[in-house]
């Protein structure tokens, strides 16, 4: 599967200056690597990406060169991998938060085009500089904080855990994760297979957005139906609610997390403020998210029950 993916102007990202255009491969052929075996990735997660296909070639642990590792031949630097094993297509990195700009400008060297990561807390700083970086070379950075990418029944690159999915034609884009693994299960016990499921990451600020995968699943052949999944912080939700109402033809659902949350308090798991931030008192909260979406008469499922009949109706309505 071939995705053309855009980089777009972002209201939750506004120092993005271009439009950067590239393509992104993910099929079972494309060389994976670790950097790092943090408390974030398990054996359990390298196993289970393996058993699924992913072409897990090596792990990258400084100091751990010419030991084995969960199955995986371990180095100390990228470029040795690169040496041994040709072109990497993508990193999965797990390091402490505080390596993380590290590791990804060491990837970013050895000319990995894509990366994700599955760290949490990385500081907001070192993130600006990381995607400054990433802008001007042309690389995809999914995450921090999530648990990556699954197409069911090809590739799993992350901690998704494959058995809530199965192949079809709904595609998830969310900010969350566990709540991601909730919502495709709701869906495959109703027989609504899921073509792709990216998890942009929870933290103040991540790599590719809302609008950049909306782009990817409106082109994509195999996917009929997406459902955004949104949560309290930021303006990333209002920004894709707009973008939808502009320029995606395929249905969307939305749902979004936190509508009970009280006013006035951190949303911790995203690691953004749900509070007052700017002229507006509403910004950032689940009020101001289910408004854009109701603006832009986009179908919002109260619960993650609700969304496979939501997602019948769009089916049958398209």
């Amino acid at each position: 599967m071939r995705h053309r993916i855009c980089v777009f102007p972002d209201d939750s990202i506004g120092w993005v200056s271009q439009i950067t255009c590239f393509f992104m491969n993910l099929t079972p052929d494309s060389k994976v690597v670790i950097q790092g075996f943090y408390e974030f990735i398990s054996a359990t997660h390298v196993a289970q990406m393996k058993a699924y296909g992913t072409n897990l070639v090596a792990g990258i642990n400084p100091g751990g060169g010419g030991q084995q590792l969960y199955g995986l031949p371990v180095f100390d630097l990228v470029e040795e991998v690169v040496s041994q094993f040709g072109i990497i297509d993508t990193s999965i990195i797990c390091v402490h938060p505080y390596q993380v700009l590290d590791a990804a400008l060491e990837a970013i060297a050895s000319n990995i085009g894509q990366i994700i990561i599955i760290s949490a807390g990385v500081p907001p700083l070192d993130m600006v500089q990381l995607l400054r970086k990433a802008e001007t070379t042309e690389t995809l950075i999914v995450g921090p904080n999530s648990p990556g990418i699954i197409l069911p029944g090809r590739i799993l690159l992350g901690t998704q855990p494959n058995e809530f999915y199965t192949p079809g034609t709904v595609g998830i884009v969310s900010r969350s994760s566990t709540l991601t693994y909730e919502i495709a299960w709701e869906l495959t016990k109703a027989n609504l297979g899921q073509s792709i499921s990216v998890s942009i990451g929870s933290d103040a600020i991540v790599g590719s957005s809302f609008i950049q995968w909306l782009q990817i699943l409106d082109e994509d052949e195999t996917t009929q139906v997406i459902v955004l999944v949104g949560q309290p912080g930021g303006g990333r939700e209002e920004a894709a609610a707009r973008y939808i109402a502009e320029a995606i033809d395929k249905p969307v659902i939305a749902y979004i997390a936190g509508t009970q949350a009280p006013p006035a308090k951190h949303w911790h798991q995203t690691g953004t403020l749900a509070t007052v931030m700017g002229p507006d008192p509403d910004f950032g909260t689940a009020k101001s998210k289910l408004a854009a979406f109701k603006e832009a008469n986009i179908p919002i499922a109260e619960r993650p029950s609700d969304i496979p009949e939501l997602v019948k109706k769009a089916l049958e309505k398209n």
